[in-house]
């Protein structure tokens, strides 16, 4: 019998108290933009639990275990596992996460799919934070972000739900974006970021894409398990696109507004400090030398947990994490936000081109002079 909490959400810019995580990008200031916004939130848009009634209504629920359950059973066929294996994984939050919002369910070997895949989401993007260190547009759509990146391989389904009308939110694009297991971003060159002098870099694409939501709102990722980089706790990157402003570029199968991009909302998704600690002892996650901020250092994510529990739910497709990780989260959204977004870098045909005006955080500014 092991611990398992059932809540499945992600929790917006959880940034570390450390101001020089990423040269070029003021975490203390993203700190404090978050913490206005959660203050003056009306209370619907602070979380999805006013939608759990309705969702069940209307089946969605019921939808989703079923979907989560098949998946599941697809990877490990694929990775030749054992497809009735036991789902025995534990979410344990860290103390000082562990408040109010905090469920918990005992699972064992014979613990029904309808208890262990639901969603009880408790989540919320915000539509007035900076969109995080190294932002990059004009990446392409598609499922697996891989390529060639090494790590323990990552499965995760993600749902959006508009927090005005409690229903999905369907024919959105979702940007999404992660360091490598040894801390470092494809797509940018400068300090910090792994090797700086290795100006390749700017053209890598690797660990980044984005995806356009299905009638349920839904978006399924291959990737890897993100590493750690100094200052920040383990965490994915997560920008969703305002559907009036977005359309899709069949010729190179990337998204409108290369230098025009607007969101409607940024996030993003973190993980158990106990599946962390796992995944950490495997290569080549165990080679980087750079220095681990957990869960508890990270002051944003313990000042979100007062509201929302900003972690992934998941399970092992086999025995370790080595196997794998079936992950899935709910993320409620405004969907009538518009915000116009600047990246660090914008991804061209011709390779990637640094945007001058935004730092490395995306900040301020539009495209390259011509």
């Amino acid at each position: 019998m092991v611990h398992l909490t059932s809540t499945l959400v992600a929790g917006l810019a959880g940034l570390a108290s450390v101001a020089s995580a990423h040269p070029g990008h003021d975490v203390k200031a993203e700190a404090a933009e978050r913490a206005a916004f959660l203050k003056r939130a009306a209370p619907h848009a602070r979380s999805l639990n006013q939608c759990a009634d309705v969702l069940r209504a209307r089946g969605l629920e019921k939808q989703n275990v079923a979907r989560r359950v098949q998946t599941v059973e697809a990877l490990r066929r694929r990775k030749g596992l054992e497809t009735r294996s036991a789902f025995l994984k534990a979410r344990d939050l860290d103390t000082v996460l562990d408040t109010d919002h905090h469920s918990s369910l005992d699972v064992d070997q014979s613990t029904d799919a309808n208890t262990l895949f639901a969603s009880n989401a408790t989540c919320i993007l915000g539509p007035d934070v900076t969109q995080g260190p190294y932002y990059v547009t004009g990446e392409l759509i598609r499922r697996n972000i891989v390529e060639d990146q090494a790590g323990v391989p990552l499965y995760l389904d993600i749902q959006m739900i508009d927090t005005n009308t409690c229903e999905p939110v369907p024919q959105i694009y979702l940007d999404f974006w992660h360091c490598n297991a040894t801390g470092v971003y494809s797509g940018v060159v400068a300090n910090g970021n792994g090797d700086s002098s290795d100006e390749t870099n700017l053209d890598a694409t690797w660990l980044r894409g984005l995806q356009k939501t299905d009638s349920d709102g839904v978006v399924q990722f291959e990737t890897i398990f993100p590493g750690h980089y100094t200052g920040r706790a383990t965490h994915i990157h997560v920008l969703s696109h305002a559907a009036n402003e977005t359309t899709e570029n069949t010729n190179n199968n990337t998204i409108s507004g290369l230098y025009t991009a607007h969101s409607s909302h940024v996030g993003q998704i973190f993980f158990d400090q106990d599946l962390i600690s796992t995944v950490e002892e495997v290569s080549p996650y165990s080679t980087n030398t750079q220095s681990l901020t957990t869960n508890a250092e990270d002051g944003i994510l313990a000042e979100e947990a007062d509201t929302i529990d900003p972690m992934a739910a998941y399970v092992f497709l086999g025995e370790d994490a080595s196997d794998g990780i079936f992950g899935w989260i709910s993320m409620g959204i405004d969907a009538t936000e518009n915000t116009e977004v600047s990246p660090a870098v914008y991804m061209t045909e011709d390779g990637g081109v640094e945007n001058e005006n935004a730092g490395m955080g995306g900040g301020p500014g539009g495209p390259p002079s011509k």
